[in-house]
């Protein structure tokens, strides 16, 4: 068998194990899909009218506002689901479970591959069932194409891909689960920080700069466009350079905490 089809073959196994894991113990997938899903319902329900007042110069109304807040959502979900990559892996590290993984005829990367396949497969379901919930509130896309559906389709999974590698070293580097969980806190908080509930242009002067070039605003100012026809920008471009950027980084972060350890 060669080199190619071993790692394949191993990295099926990891992904079958990882979503076998994750049906059994729902319980962390469903924690973190509560954030976001919560934060949708109390900024549309409860600070809704007046989170609206900030958009268009307070001409927009409720509706509106979910239009506006539905794909900041969107990119909150991807990384509260990846929190819990970084505590699987911690997880795995410190339960003994790689240690033998080490010590089987197994290919390498196959390890990680498997982590990252399967976090960015939640990622997906968790963004169809929070945007589903947002469909359901009133959310609408009239105007986008099928081409722009498919650009966001595969911008919410670029996107998931470079916070799931970045996520797995943060896990790798995590002494124990508890540590995982606070070191991956960035990954969800960070869209706070962001264009996700007001414009760039509302808060305050000195903060501007750091909220309209981190990479959660590119990503929601690119699917905002795709999705609801609005002005993309610069934005597109920065979006794709940050996944690229952070996938790039993750990944040779990852390998190299866990080729550290010799098989």
């Amino acid at each position: 068998m060669s080199s190619l089809s071993l790692a394949v073959r191993d990295s099926n196994t990891m992904l079958r194990r990882n979503l076998l894991h994750a049906r059994r113990y729902p319980s962390m997938t469903l924690n973190l899909l509560l954030t976001p899903v919560m934060l949708l319902l109390l900024f549309v329900y409860i600070f809704g009218d007046v989170m609206s007042a900030g958009i268009d110069g307070g001409g927009a109304d409720r509706s509106d506002y979910i239009a506006y807040i539905v794909p900041g959502i969107l990119l909150m979900t991807i990384g509260g689901t990846t929190i819990g990559t970084a505590v699987a892996v911690s997880m795995d590290m410190n339960e003994g479970i790689i240690a033998r993984f080490r010590t089987m005829a197994i290919h390498r990367g196959s390890v990680l591959v498997g982590h990252v396949i399967g976090s960015v497969l939640q990622c997906v379901l968790s963004v169809i069932l929070v945007g589903a919930i947002g469909v359901a509130i009133g959310f609408r896309s009239t105007d986008a194409t099928l081409l722009e559906w498919i650009a966001a389709f595969g911008l919410l999974v670029l996107f998931s891909m470079a916070l799931t590698w970045v996520a797995v070293g943060m896990g790798l580097i995590s002494p124990n689960v508890e540590a995982a969980s606070n070191n991956a806190l960035p990954l969800i908080l960070l869209p706070m920080l962001s264009s996700a509930f007001v414009p760039v242009d509302a808060m305050p002067g000195w903060f501007q700069p750091i909220a309209e070039y981190q990479p959660f605003t590119a990503a929601i100012e690119t699917l905002r466009g795709l999705l609801l026809g609005t002005e993309i920008g610069h934005n597109g471009w920065l979006a794709v350079v940050w996944c690229v950027g952070l996938a790039v980084l993750g990944y040779f972060w990852s390998t190299s905490k866990f080729n550290q350890d010799p098989m």
